[in-house]
């Protein structure tokens, strides 16, 4: 039986704008622990940080809010930290995407006691999150977090250094799992290609997600003995179901197609972790049941 340790982040620090930091309070209240529970899963909740809802950082323009941000990552990672001790599955409820820098840095701290329990990086995620500050305009940490785990030049020390180990991951240490290139910024697709990072496009998942979640898994699991997966909800495509931040519409997957893949990954037996980020459930369809269906599907793939 897996033990789940479930830690709520709900903060849209480097979000785009507010929203995100409703999504754990949401997954919550769509059943999300009684699934866990009927799936057969034993259940460590332990609970949620304190909220923080998005404001415009004007003395931080081009990475906005990153005290915070940092200070998150940093508390988030001591919350992973401490259930990965004790072997437990960490499903973390984000909040915007630098909430998965936190479960990274959990996990990279714990593999402290064990030297061999490397660290392996799934990113279920239509874009690399390889920008940084000096690369585009927004200023928003949200689409910066590789970048920042990688330590890619121009990334903002404070950040590239929240962890115990600086930088976090190195290349081949990540697998992005639904990329879509042509969504990528110019500087991102550059650090794809000159970082060598093993991708599998979005169109592979489409055209077969349980098969292009098992060959990741192969590419993956052997680099690894402790996978993480970070799924970002703005991989499914917004006009077929509203859920994410990113409103892209006719781009990214079908949610149904998407779960699927999910499912797939999360029954590999090195999971260590799940991040879930990017949810606005103020853009959820009223009366679609999508946040309870994501619910559904993570606690079965969990307990598969």
């Amino acid at each position: 039986m897996r033990s789940v340790a479930v830690i709520g982040v709900p903060t849209s620090a480097g979000a785009f704008a507010p929203g995100q930091e409703q999504a754990p309070a949401a997954l919550r209240e769509a059943g999300l622990i009684e699934a866990l529970d009927a799936a057969g899963l034993e259940v460590d909740d332990r609970g949620d940080s304190e909220l923080w809802r998005w404001r415009p950082d004007r003395e931080g323009r081009q990475a906005q809010n990153l005290g915070r941000v940092v200070s998150i990552v940093r508390e988030s990672a001591d919350r992973v930290a401490e259930a990965a001790a004790e072997s437990e599955v960490t499903l973390v409820l984000g909040g915007d995407c630098t909430v998965g820098i936190g479960t990274v840095a959990g996990h990279v701290e714990a593999d402290e006691e064990a030297e061999a329990e490397r660290v392996g990086l799934l990113y279920f995620d239509t874009h690399a999150d390889l920008n940084v500050p000096a690369s585009v305009r927004e200023g928003a940490l949200d689409w910066m977090g590789m970048a920042h785990m990688l330590g890619v030049e121009g990334a903002r020390p404070e950040l590239v250094e929240a962890g115990d180990r600086v930088p976090l991951l190195d290349p081949d240490q990540v697998l992005l799992f639904g990329w879509g290139p042509e969504q990528a910024t110019p500087f991102e697709a550059d650090q794809v290609r000159r970082l060598g990072i093993v991708r599998e496009n979005v169109e592979e998942v489409a055209a077969d997600p349980e098969g292009a979640a098992v060959g990741a898994l192969a590419l993956l699991e052997p680099r690894c003995e402790r996978l993480l997966v970070h799924f970002d909800v703005d991989v499914v495509d917004f006009t077929d179901t509203p859920l994410s931040e990113n409103t892209g519409r006719n781009e990214g997957l079908p949610f149904e197609t998407a779960l699927r893949a999910l499912k797939a990954l999360l029954a590999s037996p090195k999971l260590a972790a799940l991040t879930i980020t990017e949810l606005n459930p103020d853009h959820a369809e009223e009366g679609s049941d999508a946040i309870r269906r994501l619910v559904a599907a993570v606690a079965e793939g969990l307990a598969a």
